[in-house]
């Protein structure tokens, strides 16, 4: 059985994945933003299994590092590691806003956080393969303007969220030939369209499915072999934006990453 963090367990697609994998006996690191929330979670939790609670608000880098300090500290033995957590699109019309750090907050909660948070648990899953990394992304997908990372002009909320899992998604695809034979895969998924999720009702859309829907596909990839680099619609092999694809786009990403991780 698996060790596995999840990030943003305590509502939605999040917490109904991780009643699902301490029930199936993995031991789960359950993330929250809000102490209490969290502990409450992992009370429950432990009615089924193994859990253990981890707090920190992603929107802060600091605390983004500080959490994987503290995982792999009390868990040496982490093999899987889900980026489940993430913003939303924002209410309709909503202005632009910015994370603890200066940075746009879709970009920083959606895709910066969980690239720090894997770098920090990188070595820790390098220890313990094979392992798996889930990053929970969208069909949502638009090109980031690498002349406007931060979103400055023209700001919109829904476009700031498909910016945020684009990047994901190609950085997925760069991560998972960088750690290519190392034992340690990476695949981005789409878990479902609009879930019943405070996320998706914020943003004004009428849920299109339930988080239910949204979950095998998830517990598919962080408990199975499904080889690695992939992008998944559910459960079911896909294709993300071709620009994700792009060598000289992953490049570009790659490079502009690391220096708003430094800033």
């Amino acid at each position: 059985m698996s060790t596995v963090l999840i990030t943003g367990a305590t509502s939605g697609l999040g917490r109904y994945v991780a009643f699902e994998l301490v029930r199936s006996g993995h031991v789960v690191l359950a993330h929250g933003r809000d102490p209490g929330r969290t502990e409450r979670l992992v009370e429950e939790l432990r009615a089924e299994g193994d859990a253990e609670a981890f707090v920190a608000d992603l929107s802060s880098l600091a605390q983004v590092r500080e959490l994987g300090g503290h995982v792999a500290g009390a868990h040496p033995d982490l093999d899987v590691l889900i980026n489940n957590a993430g913003v939303g699109a924002g209410s309709p019309g909503a202005a632009r806003e910015l994370s603890a750090d200066g940075h746009e907050l879709r970009l920083a909660v959606n895709y910066l956080a969980p690239v720090a948070l894997t770098r920090a648990l990188l070595p820790t899953l390098r220890a313990n393969t094979p392992a798996r990394i889930v990053n929970v992304g969208s069909v949502g997908q638009n090109p980031v303007d690498f002349d406007d990372i931060e979103f400055r002009r023209g700001y919109d909320g829904f476009a700031a969220y498909c910016r945020a899992k684009f990047a994901l998604a190609a950085h997925t695809f760069a991560l998972a030939e960088e750690l290519a034979d190392t034992g340690v895969v990476v695949n981005v998924l789409h878990p479902a369209t609009f879930m019943d999720t405070a996320m998706v009702r914020e943003g004004g859309v009428t849920p299109w499915s339930t988080v239910a829907d949204g979950a095998p596909g998830v517990l598919a990839l962080a408990t199975q072999d499904l080889g690695t680099g992939g992008y998944f619609d559910g459960t079911n092999r896909a294709r993300a934006h071709e620009t994700t694809y792009d060598r000289e786009v992953q490049k570009r990403l790659a490079a502009v990453t690391d220096q708003l991780l430094t800033l």
